[in-house]
C-alpha cells in the first residue's frame, strides 16, 4: 500500500547535485500503479539544495512561471505535479529548496513555502521518525531499496523496503517502516544519529 502525507521533508542537510538528481526520481522503482502514474508519491516532498543547484535548474529551461521567491519547471512529472524551486530568507540568510507540488491545487506552492519556513525556523535542530526514515530512503542506493512485491503478504505489497544488516542472519530485506531504533541509527550518517525528536506542539 502506497500512501503519502501532504508536505514532508525527505532529506536532512543540503543535497549535492548528485543527490538532488537521485531524489528527483526516488520512487522510480515503485509499482506502476495509480499512485505512481498520478505522481501522488512525489507531491509534497521537499528538500534543501545549494544556490548553484537552484540556479542550474533555473537556467535549464524557461520556467513555467516565476514569482517572488519561487519558480516552477515547465516539465511536469505527470499530470499537474511539477518541481517548484524556492529562495527563502530564514533567520536572515538565503536558503534554497526544491519541492514537488500539484499545481491543480490552488495555492499549493505557497502552502509548501510556509511549511518549509516553519520547519526550518525551529530553534532546535530535530528530526521526526518519519523524517529519519525518509532520509534513509533518499540516501540509500537504488540497488539496496525497493518496494514489496507479490512475494510479501498482501497487506505489505507496495510498501518501501530496504536492506539492513541482520547480524548472524546476514543482510536481510525489511519494510522501511519496520526498522528498529538501532537499525535507523546504524543507517543514518553519524551527525544525524543523535538529533532529538521534535517536541509535540
Amino acid at each position: 500500500m502506497i500512501t503519502q502525507s501532504s508536505s514532508r521533508k525527505i532529506f536532512e542537510g543540503v543535497a549535492t547535485r548528485r543527490e538532488m538528481f537521485q531524489m528527483f526520481d526516488r520512487h522510480g522503482q515503485a509499482p506502476m500503479r495509480k499512485a505512481r502514474l498520478t505522481s501522488r508519491l512525489y507531491d509534497g516532498e521537499w528538500f534543501e539544495i545549494g544556490r548553484a543547484e537552484h540556479d542550474y535548474m533555473f537556467e535549464i529551461l524557461p520556467p513555467l512561471w516565476m514569482r517572488g521567491d519561487m519558480f516552477a519547471l515547465r516539465e511536469f512529472m505527470t499530470g499537474s505535479v511539477t518541481s517548484v524551486f524556492f529562495t527563502l530568507s530564514i533567520d536572515g540568510r538565503a536558503r534554497y529548496f526544491h519541492g514537488y507540488r500539484d499545481l491543480s491545487a490552488k495555492g499549493s506552492p505557497d502552502r509548501m513555502r510556509d511549511v518549509i519556513v516553519e520547519r526550518e525556523s525551529r530553534p532546535v535542530r530535530a528530526m521526526t521518525r518519519t523524517e529519519r526514515l525518509d532520509h534513509i530512503w533518499s540516501a540509500t542506493h537504488g540497488d539496496y531499496r525497493g518496494y514489496a512485491d507479490d512475494r510479501w503478504p498482501e497487506a505489505d505489497q507496495g510498501k518501501r523496503t530496504v536492506l539492513v544488516y541482520g547480524g548472524g542472519r546476514g543482510t536481510i530485506l525489511k519494510l522501511l517502516d519496520d526498522l528498529t531504533h538501532a537499525e535507523i541509527e546504524a543507517k543514518l550518517p553519524v551527525q544525524l544519529r543523535h538529533l532529538p525528536e521534535p517536541l509535540a506542539a
